[in-house]
């Protein structure tokens, strides 16, 4: 089974930037699997962010098009996903996901802030 570990959350200020990280934990090859970011605040439905295919192609939320980027370094086994221009807005958890067969596998999260 896969172990999603997300790394790079935290608190930055309106306008500022932070990349997310997304890997297996043991370095599983994410290559032929769809990878998508989700993000949830407190009683809020879990909202899809941005996804990346397995064969290059991607997609985002209203939202996050044009400031958010999702990427790929096929050599780390990692998916990025890079946010410009943050808005403030509540605190949320951003989670990956990917589906293996029948199996869906989400990360802890990592929470993202942003704030003057």
């Amino acid at each position: 089974q896969l172990h999603l570990v997300e790394s790079g959350g935290g608190l930055v200020q309106p306008g500022g930037s932070l990349r997310l990280s997304c890997a297996d934990s043991k370095a599983t090859s994410l290559s032929f699997y769809t990878v998508r970011w989700y993000r949830q605040s407190p009683g809020e439905q879990r909202e899809l962010v941005a996804g990346s295919g397995s064969g290059g192609s991607t997609d985002y939320a209203h939202f996050a098009r044009d400031r958010f980027t999702i990427s790929r370094d096929p050599a780390k086994k990692t998916v990025y996903l890079q946010m410009d221009d943050l808005r403030p807005e509540r605190t949320a958890t951003y989670s990956c996901s990917t589906v293996l067969g029948v199996f869906t596998y989400w990360g802890q999260g990592t929470r993202i802030t942003v704030s003057p």
